[in-house]
C-alpha cells in the first residue's frame, strides 16, 4: 500500500468515526410545546405517579374481598400408623370394616388388637372450601377509603404533571436565557477587543498610558470570566432539560422560541384562585381516607359474621372422590375485649384525621400567598422590563457616543469601560427580566387552578 492510499484510508477511518459520534450526539430543535409533550411521555417521575394510580386500583380489587366469596382448593397427602389417625382415616374414606352377622361376631377394625395396633394407612385428603362474608363493617368501609384513595392519588398524578410542567419551563427558559446572555456577552468582547487594541496602538505610540491599556485589557478578561460562567449555565440548563426529558448525556438541546412578554399584564392574573388545585383536591381526598380510617378503627367494636361450606374426599388414590362429605357453618367473631388496643387506634385514627384537616386548611393558606408573591412577581417584572428597556437604550447612545470620542482621544479610558459596564448591564438585566416575567407567569398559573 502506498504513502498516499495509507493517508486516504486514515482520512476515510476518521470520517467514519466523526460520522457515528455525529450520529450519537443529536442535536434535538425543540419548541416549548415540543418539551412539554416529551416530558409527558419520558419522564421518569411521570412514570412513577402513574405506576402509584396502577398501584391505587389494585388496592380497589383487593377491597372487593369485603362481600365476595373466598375459594380454595386443597390436598393433603397422610400416611400413618397412629391409631386414632388410622380410625378416623378409615372411617374418613368409608372403609371401616366390621361383621356382627358372623358367630361368634368380626369386629374387623374395631377389634382391641386392630384398634391398638392397626396397619399404616394412606389418606389422600381433597378439600374444596367457599368462604363468604355477611357483615364485615370494617372491610366495608375499607372499599370505601381505597375508592377515596385512588381518587387522591389520582389528583397527585395530576399536580405531578404540572409540576413537571413547571420545571420544564424554568429549565428550557433558563436556557434560552442563557443563550441571551452569551449573545451578550460576546457582543460586548467583540466590541471591547477592538477599543484594547486601539489602546495597544495608542500605547505603542506614546499617546496611552500603560494605566489605560491595562484597564482595557482587565475588562476582556472580566468578560471572559463572565461568558465562561454563563457557559457553565447553558451547560447546567442542558442537564437539567436532558434529564427531564430523560434524553441521553450527549443529546443537544437546541430551544426554539424567545422570552416572551405579554404586551399587558393578562385579566386572568387578577383573577387567579388556588380553588379547585389538583393538590388541595388530593388533600380534600385525604381528609376522607382519614375519616374512612376512623369509621373502620370504630368498627372493630362490632362483630363480624362469615359463612363458610366445605366439600372433603378422602381416598387412598390422589384426587380420588371416595369418602364424600360435607360441612357448612356459620362464624361470628366478637371482639369484647383487647386490652385497649381498639380504643387506642380510635384514638389514633381521630387524629389523623384532625392532622388532614389541618394540612387542607394549611395548604390552602400557603397556596394564597404564593399566588399573591408569583402575581406581585409578574407586575415587578413587567415594570422591570419597560425600565431596563430605556436603560439600555440610553446605555447604547451613550457608550456610541463615547466611543466616537475616544477614538479621537476626547474620551478617557475609564470614561470609556463605565459605558461599556452600563451597556452590558443593562442588556444582561432586560434579558433577566424577561426571564422574570416568563417565570413568574408559569408560576401563578402553577400555583393557580385551571
Amino acid at each position: 500500500m502506498t504513502k498516499k492510499s495509507t493517508r486516504r484510508f486514515f482520512a476515510l477511518l476518521v470520517a467514519v468515526v466523526a460520522t457515528c459520534s455525529q450520529a450519537d450526539a443529536a442535536t434535538m430543535r425543540l419548541s416549548l410545546s415540543d418539551a412539554l409533550k416529551m416530558a409527558h411521555e419520558r419522564n421518569t417521575m411521570l412514570k412513577a405517579a402513574r405506576a402509584k394510580n396502577d398501584q391505587a386500583d389494585a388496592r380497589v380489587v383487593q377491597s372487593r374481598q369485603a362481600y365476595l366469596p373466598k375459594v380454595t382448593l386443597s390436598e393433603t397427602l397422610l400416611h400413618s400408623n397412629d391409631p386414632g389417625a388410622v380410625l378416623v382415616g378409615k372411617l374418613q374414606q368409608e372403609i371401616a370394616y366390621y361383621n356382627f352377622n358372623t358367630t361368634p361376631p368380626d369386629f374387623g377394625d374395631f377389634s382391641l388388637h386392630n384398634l391398638n395396633h392397626p396397619s399404616a394407612i394412606t389418606d389422600f385428603h381433597t378439600s374444596l372450601q367457599v368462604q363468604q362474608p355477611i357483615y364485615n363493617r370494617d372491610a366495608i368501609i375499607g372499599g370505601k377509603m381505597a375508592r377515596s384513595a385512588r381518587k387522591a392519588q389520582g389528583f397527585m398524578t395530576d399536580r405531578a404533571v404540572e409540576s413537571i410542567d413547571l420545571n420544564v419551563k424554568k429549565a428550557f427558559y433558563g436556557l434560552i436565557l442563557a443563550k441571551k446572555n452569551l449573545d451578550a456577552i460576546e457582543q460586548s468582547i467583540r466590541i471591547m477587543q477592538g477599543y484594547s487594541s486601539e489602546a495597544a496602538r495608542g500605547y505603542a505610540a506614546g499617546l496611552v498610558t500603560k494605566s489605560d491599556k491595562l484597564s482595557t485589557e482587565v475588562r476582556l478578561a472580566e468578560l471572559r470570566d463572565q461568558k465562561l460562567q454563563i457557559q457553565d449555565a447553558i451547560r447546567n440548563a442542558q442537564d437539567a432539560l436532558r434529564t427531564i426529558l430523560a434524553l441521553g448525556p450527549d443529546d443537544t438541546i437546541q430551544p426554539i422560541g424567545d422570552l416572551a412578554v405579554d404586551a399587558r399584564i393578562p385579566a386572568s392574573a387578577a383573577k387567579a384562585s388556588a380553588e379547585g388545585r389538583s393538590d388541595l383536591k388530593a388533600l380534600a381526598a385525604f381528609q376522607e381516607v382519614a375519616g374512612y380510617q376512623h369509621d373502620m378503627a370504630r368498627a372493630q367494636y362490632l362483630p363480624r359474621v362469615n359463612a363458610f361450606a366445605q366439600q372433603n374426599w378422602h381416598d387412598s388414590s390422589f384426587l380420588g372422590t371416595e369418602g364424600s362429605s360435607w360441612t357448612i357453618g356459620l362464624n361470628v367473631q366478637w371482639n369484647i375485649f383487647d386490652g385497649m388496643a381498639t380504643k387506642g387506634k380510635v384514638q389514633e385514627t381521630k387524629a389523623q384525621e384532625l392532622e388532614a384537616r389541618y394540612n387542607y386548611q394549611a395548604a390552602k393558606e400557603q397556596s394564597e400567598m404564593e399566588i399573591d408573591m408569583a402575581r406581585r412577581a409578574l407586575v415587578t417584572s413587567r415594570e422591570r422590563i419597560a425600565v431596563t428597556q430605556k436603560s439600555l437604550e440610553a446605555a447604547k447612545v451613550s457608550f456610541d457616543f463615547i466611543g466616537e470620542q475616544f477614538r479621537t482621544g476626547m474620551a478617557m479610558t475609564f470614561e470609556l469601560l463605565m459605558r461599556e459596564q452600563a451597556w452590558t448591564w443593562a442588556k444582561m438585566s432586560l434579558n433577566q427580566a424577561k426571564y422574570d416575567y416568563c417565570i413568574a407567569k408559569s408560576e401563578l398559573e402553577y400555583y393557580s387552578a385551571h
